[in-house]
């Protein structure tokens, strides 16, 4: 057994959560709740806070207006030609092309998007949802360029980043806001209502720094086939479309994931992840170090 291994195998037997095993995969219900805040925490009313638990997402329709979202969409086209950034490892590329897939850290290099998560819109959601302080575990720009850009299998963004990064357990929320309009047909999200609640573990060891590749194409911390036939069985897909400005909130770990865009129209997004001040980062529970603090980052301190 390998130095990485048996790291993954020490942690992994303290974990509720365990995953990247060599052992027949299962689904682990789970045991906490989607929603930690009451309808007095923020915008959500007891109407859409019990839909969000049963679901696992909600969406939230011209979260951004069209002046709003030309600015973000100019910050996309800065940040993604910043040469700095490019060096940092910040900006991933589709493989074996120049065109942009995604730009990580945006809330630490973009003043905009700083502002943005400091928005009342999104902060007073995020702390709705979550019930505490948050701060963000992660944030990033996506862009899926016409005809070359391809989707993310499907996956549960909770186990890359209980395994990867060390999240003890679910109590984290992403926001994805549209800066293109987002059809059914250019590579839109795609996710299963209601798979938050079934852990589902994922087979093989996590490889040395892992994300220099899984970024680009996740091969690693995705599950079975068999296991995504009988979610879909039980849970149903659906597509997040919506014009530009558009909000999808949802839970770490809803299973989603994308196809690739063969369509003439690009589609991009915002992608900002909050997590509880109550849930902050532990050393990675399948891998052998943490990544990179640009793309997981350890600064806990709370949004204000």
């Amino acid at each position: 057994m390998t130095q990485v291994a048996e790291i993954q195998e020490q942690t992994n037997s303290r974990d509720h959560y365990p995953t990247r095993i060599s052992t027949e995969p299962s689904m682990i219900a789970r045991s906490e709740p989607a929603v930690w805040g009451t309808p007095s925490d923020g915008p959500f009313d007891a109407a859409a806070l019990e839909r969000h638990e049963a679901r696992g997402f909600t969406i939230v329709e011209n979260l951004l207006g069209a002046d709003e979202v030309a600015v973000y969409r100019e910050e996309l086209g800065r940040l993604s030609h910043d040469a700095q950034m490019r060096e940092s490892g910040r900006v991933i590329t589709e493989r074996g092309t120049d065109e942009v897939r995604s730009v990580f850290d945006v809330h630490r290099c973009s003043a905009m998007v700083a502002e943005l998560v400091r928005d009342g819109r999104i902060l007073d959601r995020a702390r709705q949802l979550l019930g505490s302080d948050v701060y963000i575990h992660q944030s990033r720009i996506n862009s899926m360029p016409g005809f070359k850009g391809t989707g993310f299998y499907w996956h549960s963004d909770f186990e890359t980043w209980h395994a990867e990064d060390g999240l003890p357990i679910p109590r984290t929320v992403s926001c994805s806001i549209t800066l293109t309009e987002n059809f059914p047909f250019n590579g839109s999200l795609m996710v299963m209502p209601g798979s938050h609640k079934s852990f589902v573990q994922c087979v093989g060891a996590t490889p040395e720094n892992n994300y220099a590749s899984s970024l680009v194409s996740q091969e690693v911390g995705v599950p079975r086939r068999e296991d995504v036939t009988d979610m879909a069985a039980e849970y149903g897909i659906e597509q997040f479309t919506g014009a530009a400005g558009t909000a999808l909130w949802f839970d770490s770990n809803v299973m989603h994931g994308s196809g690739n865009n063969i369509t003439p129209f690009p589609r991009s997004n915002i992608f900002l992840v909050f997590n509880s001040v109550e849930n902050t980062l532990v050393e990675p529970f399948a891998a052998a170090r943490p990544r990179p603090d640009y793309i997981a980052s350890r600064d806990f301190t709370p949004l204000g």
